[in-house]
């Protein structure tokens, strides 16, 4: 579990970067949840673009963040922010 000052630090580190994961039209289907554990094994810290499913999608990154045993950092707009902290700590790109 996160602080509010963790995850306001992931908020601000997140801003940087660019959307590696898009949910389109077939929604939260198993490739979405795959490409979503690739990008948090390969980055620890994702952006996640909702194309369609908008009206949805607070429920649908909640569901994405249990599934891949991620914490939802947040939902702003279109784009979701999930963290995962690498087990290995040699690997690790991210100190909370």
């Amino acid at each position: 579990m996160l602080t509010s000052k963790q995850r306001a630090h992931l908020a601000g580190l997140a801003t940087k970067l660019d959307p590696i994961v898009y949910l389109g039209k077939a929604g939260a289907a198993t490739g979405v949840s795959e490409a979503l554990e690739r990008a948090l094994v390969d980055h620890e810290l994702v952006k996640l673009r909702f194309i369609d499913f908008k009206g949805e999608r607070n429920e649908l990154a909640r569901q994405l963040a249990t599934q891949s045993g991620a914490e939802l950092i947040r939902v702003i707009g279109n784009v979701g922010v999930f963290f995962r902290q690498q087990p290995d700590p040699k690997k690790r790109k991210i100190e909370i």
